[in-house]
């Protein structure tokens, strides 16, 4: 069920809330926390709605979209209510603002907060700065960013460890837990030698790679390489090579010397998979903190990887 409240308010909206949930004999009891997606682009923002209601199918929640319009129009709040089918697991409130609306989310959304859960608040793209300071952020127990879809991912990431605050992470960190799985599972076995050389690789602009990279050096305590090519990790120890290399979306071949190659499953990560798992903790997680502090390790090549 979708109900739009066009030219509005947030009183207005939280009436209309209410109605609902007494005449649909809907609660918000099994709510287990509030989701804010803040966007700027009209079109994108369904598929940020779309990837917070199927993560909302393990997190139930309150998702409120604030959609910024043009802060030259004049002032306006357009409000729309789904749930129900069109809702996933949550209630999902969706809000267009314009003129000086526009830089009030925090005071916008605040009256629509459910009381007793934690916030979490999402940026699809285009995230401030500092994400503590941004109001909004300042609300929130948990700040959630997706570098890999900024303008430059690697910029993006700098901008990341430059302004980290408790609570902070990112999707691209999500994207690669299959790949610290396997290559931590991996060193878990014997020969347990110390790694003295390690390589990421693939796009170009990729912030998961980079990421990748920082984990290994903030794990290894050495400098990390940055190269262009297929999705590898490679590392080296005094009795040969580790090789983890996607042989297709859905498999990785690992190759260790003195064995032989195995092939791994490589499961893909949907956006709602990603946000799904940034949202099953809320408190600070420090192995993505200590990867952003040795960003600067990782040191990039201009040499392609085949």
């Amino acid at each position: 069920m979708i109900i739009d409240l066009p030219d509005t308010s947030t009183r207005e909206i939280a009436k209309k809330l209410v109605q609902i949930r007494e005449e649909s004999g809907l609660s918000t009891i099994g709510r287990v926390l509030t989701l804010i997606v803040l966007t700027d682009h009209v079109r994108g923002s369904e598929a940020a709605i779309d990837a917070a209601n199927e993560a909302s199918r393990e997190h139930p929640c309150r998702v409120i979209v604030v959609i910024r319009g043009r802060r030259a129009d004049g002032d306006r709040l357009d409000g729309q209510i789904r749930v129900g089918g069109d809702a996933g697991a949550a209630e999902v409130v969706v809000l267009r603002t314009s003129g000086g609306l526009a830089s009030q989310s925090a005071a916008i959304v605040t009256p629509l907060l459910l009381p007793d859960t934690p916030l979490a608040v999402w940026w699809p793209r285009h995230s401030p700065t500092l994400l503590s300071e941004d109001k909004v952020g300042r609300l929130a127990r948990r700040r959630i960013v997706d570098s890999d879809t900024e303008g430059h991912p690697t910029d993006a990431l700098v901008k990341r460890a430059a302004g980290y605050s408790p609570g902070d992470t990112d999707l691209a960190w999500a994207r690669i837990t299959h790949w610290r799985s396997l290559l931590a599972a991996t060193l878990d076995r014997p020969p347990y030698e110390p790694i003295t050389a390690a390589t990421v690789c693939g796009p170009e602009r990729a912030a998961s790679v980079d990421l990748a990279g920082a984990w290994l050096a903030s794990r290894l305590e050495i400098d990390v390489h940055r190269a262009v090519g297929p999705s590898m990790v490679v590392l080296e120890r005094a009795s040969g090579s580790i090789v983890l290399k996607q042989v297709s979306p859905t498999a990785a071949e690992l190759h260790i010397t003195g064995h032989s190659p195995t092939r791994v499953a490589l499961v893909g990560r949907s956006i709602a998979d990603c946000l799904a798992e940034e949202l099953r903790r809320m408190d600070t997680d420090g192995v993505y903190a200590d990867a952003l502090a040795n960003f600067d390790r990782v040191i990039y090549t201009s040499a392609s990887v085949r």
